[in-house]
């Protein structure tokens, strides 16, 4: 499977939610993340520990991907149209992380504005670094992107302090002594397990 996350926004956890669906994805058979992110987030976070996955950079992408069941992209933020257009085209899914703020659904909604403008059908909205309950700006964000009539994940992923001792440590937050961490992981199970039905969905219908 190929996934790419990007966004026109940075600190909307797209490196985060990268290295989290490699992990998940990992568990399932050989994965690699490319990272294509000029700023190399992904293999600093690599580098400063043990991810259960390889990273390597975009320029070997082509060298790379055939050892790889599952490769999973993190991209430069705001690609210009011609590369949103690749990157679109090219995978099985495209996840669009955002946060629930007006700055960051204002750059989301100009990603949603390009990718309807190239026709791209394979995407999905995830709602990141959410507050946890009994606040409810995750949901409340959900619910006003799905009442627009946009593909979301029906998981936000709650914003934990593990999240960024994970990026410290070099691991997945599953990895953190922090009572809550496992809280982060599964919140990224459940979006993985969403985006395999639906990939698989896609496969079935085509196939069928």
């Amino acid at each position: 499977m190929i996934v790419t996350v990007a966004s026109f926004k940075g600190g909307v956890g797209k490196t985060t939610s990268a290295v989290h669906l490699a992990a998940y994805f990992a568990k399932l058979d050989k994965t690699v993340l490319i990272d294509g992110d000029p700023n190399r987030s992904s293999t600093a976070w690599a580098a400063r520990g043990a991810l259960p996955f390889d990273v390597a950079d975009e320029a070997m992408t082509a060298k790379v991907a055939r050892a790889y069941e599952h490769l999973v992209f993190d991209t430069a933020a705001r690609p210009d149209p011609d590369v949103l257009r690749v990157l679109a085209e090219g995978c099985d899914m495209l996840v669009i992380p955002t946060t629930a703020d007006g700055l960051s659904f204002d750059a989301l909604m100009l990603t949603v504005a390009a990718l309807q403008k190239i026709d791209a059908a394979k995407y999905r909205i995830l709602v990141t670094m959410a507050p946890p309950r009994p606040a409810r700006d995750g949901d409340i964000a959900r619910e006003a992107l799905a009442a627009q009539g946009l593909p979301v994940f029906g998981t936000t992923v709650r914003a934990l302090k593990a999240f960024k001792t994970a990026g410290t440590e070099g691991v997945v937050v599953s990895g953190v002594k922090d009572p809550r961490a496992n809280l982060g992981w599964w919140d990224y199970v459940a979006v993985c397990d969403e985006l395999v039905t639906l990939v698989e969905g896609v496969r079935y219908g085509q196939a069928g």
